[in-house]
C-alpha cells in the first residue's frame, strides 16, 4: 500500500537551512497493518509524515515514495488525500470563524469531487457526525465552534479523530497522536483509531511512547534514528525500546 524506498528529504533551503533530515528511510506497509515508528526527537519522524502528506518547505532529494502504486511525489497535497492519505497533526491548527462541521463537510465533498464521486447531501452528513462525535464523547457544542479554536489539547486530538472517522482514509499517518493526553483522553483516542482499523486500511503510527501502543497494538514496529530506519521487528519491540531507551541507535546511527 505505501512503500518507501531509500527517501532523502531536507528542509527547503528557502525556509530554513538546507539540512537533510531523512537519509534513507526505507519502509513498506501493506493494507491491513499498523506500522509504529518509534524514535527520539529530532530524529526525522514528523519530517516523514510532512513529506508524505505533501507540507510546504521539505525537498526531497532521492528515493522514492509511493501508494497504491502512485508516484506521491509527483501529487499536490490535495490529490494525495483524495487518494486517501490523512494526516493527524501534532500540533492541530486553529481556524478562527470557521464551524468544525462546516471545515469537515466542505473537506470530505472537496475529496468526492477530486475522485468524481456524489456529495454527501447534508442530513446523511448529520447523521454520520453524530455518530463519530457520539464515538469519541464529542459534544454538539464543540462541533459547533470554530475549528480547535479555545479547546484543549486532548479535544484537538478527539477532533483530529473525529475527522478520519468522517473522512474514512484508506491511510492514516498518526502523528504524535498521545502527545499531550491524559490516560483516559488516550484510551478514548486510541479507541476511535481502533475503530478505523480493517483489512483495506493502513496505519502509520508516530509516537515517543510505547504506551500508546498497548491500546493500538502494532502488527511492526520501527526504530528511527539519524534520519533513518534502524531496526524492524514486533510488538515487543516497543517494549524494550521503553525499558532501553535509544541510546544504542545513536551510537549505531554515528
Amino acid at each position: 500500500m505505501l512503500v518507501i524506498d531509500d527517501l532523502k528529504a531536507r528542509v527547503d533551503a528557502e525556509d530554513g537551512d538546507g539540512r537533510e533530515i531523512l537519509k534513507g528511510v526505507s519502509l513498506k506497509v501493506p493494507a491491513g497493518e499498523v506500522h509504529a515508528i518509534m524514535g527520539p526527537n529530532g530524529c526525522g519522524k514528523s519530517t516523514l509524515s510532512y513529506v508524505l502528506s505533501g507540507r510546504d518547505g521539505y525537498e526531497i532529494t532521492g528515493g522514492s515514495m509511493s501508494f497504491e502504486g502512485q508516484d506521491l511525489a509527483d501529487m499536490e497535497p490535495e490529490e494525495r488525500a483524495a487518494a486517501g492519505v490523512f494526516l493527524s497533526f501534532q500540533y492541530p491548527v486553529e481556524i478562527p470563524g470557521v464551524p468544525t462541521l462546516t471545515f469537515v463537510k466542505e473537506a470530505l465533498n472537496a475529496q468526492k469531487r477530486l475522485r468524481g464521486e456524489e456529495e454527501v447531501p447534508a442530513p446523511a452528513f448529520m447523521k454520520l457526525a453524530r455518530e463519530a462525535a457520539a464515538q469519541l464523547s464529542i459534544s454538539n457544542d464543540m462541533l459547533k465552534r470554530p475549528v480547535n479554536v479555545g479547546f484543549s489539547g486532548g479535544e484537538k486530538k478527539r477532533m483530529e479523530i473525529f475527522q478520519a472517522l468522517m473522512l474514512q482514509p484508506k491511510f492514516l499517518i498518526l502523528d504524535e497522536t498521545d502527545s499531550g493526553l491524559d490516560i483516559d483522553a488516550l484510551k478514548v483516542v486510541a479507541d476511535g483509531v481502533n475503530a478505523l482499523r480493517n483489512e483495506e486500511r493502513g496505519m502509520l503510527v508516530i509516537t515517543h511512547y510505547q504506551r500508546l501502543l498497548d491500546y493500538l497494538k502494532p502488527d511492526v514496529v520501527h526504530v528511527m534514528a539519524a534520519g533513518r530506519i534502524q531496526e524492524t521487528g514486533g510488538p515487543e519491540l516497543a517494549h524494550k525500546l521503553e525499558k532501553e531507551g535509544y541510546d544504542k541507535y545513536a551510537g549505531e546511527a554515528a
